[in-house]
């Protein structure tokens, strides 16, 4: 396993790279982000799949991944709903009001993401490949082709 000094520190969003939604929602993300350190990496990039390894709960997911402490002991990955209500607590400010959802039942929460997940490219289109961030930005993308 890679020494704990080589994975990032700050938080690391996963998401599925070729979803117009979920491109739009990494680009909402990065103009909310005060601090400027939640990262990201698509569900096919090398981080992605390091990360879904260690997870075996997580083989086969398309869906939204938040991963706190990356490659250390107390790394814990969230998935669907939980995952998006991590990034709402990470940002902080109006978006925590959206915490209040915790108190659907996690089961209800995930069945309305699966659903929304079912038509999210009808919705927001599919791009042939992840598209390359902004030179401002790449560098909180976890991904070789990018650096």
């Amino acid at each position: 396993m890679t020494p704990a000094d080589d994975f990032p520190t700050a938080p690391v969003l996963l998401y599925d790279g070729v979803c117009g939604v979920c491109n739009s929602a990494v680009r909402t993300i990065l103009r909310h982000d005060r601090r400027g350190t939640l990262l990201f990496a698509a569900l096919d990039s090398d981080f992605a799949r390091e990360t879904i390894a260690r997870h075996p709960e997580l083989a086969g997911a398309d869906t939204a991944v938040f991963v706190r402490d990356a490659g250390r002991p107390s790394e814990t990955a969230y998935l669907r709903s939980t995952a998006l209500l991590q990034v709402a607590a990470y940002l902080g400010g109006w978006w925590r009001l959206t915490l209040t959802a915790y108190v659907i039942p996690r089961v209800a929460r995930d069945w309305l993401y699966e659903r929304f997940a079912t038509v999210r490219y009808r919705i927001g289109g599919r791009h042939d490949t992840c598209p390359i961030p902004t030179a401002d930005v790449r560098n909180r993308f976890l991904d070789s082709a990018y650096g």
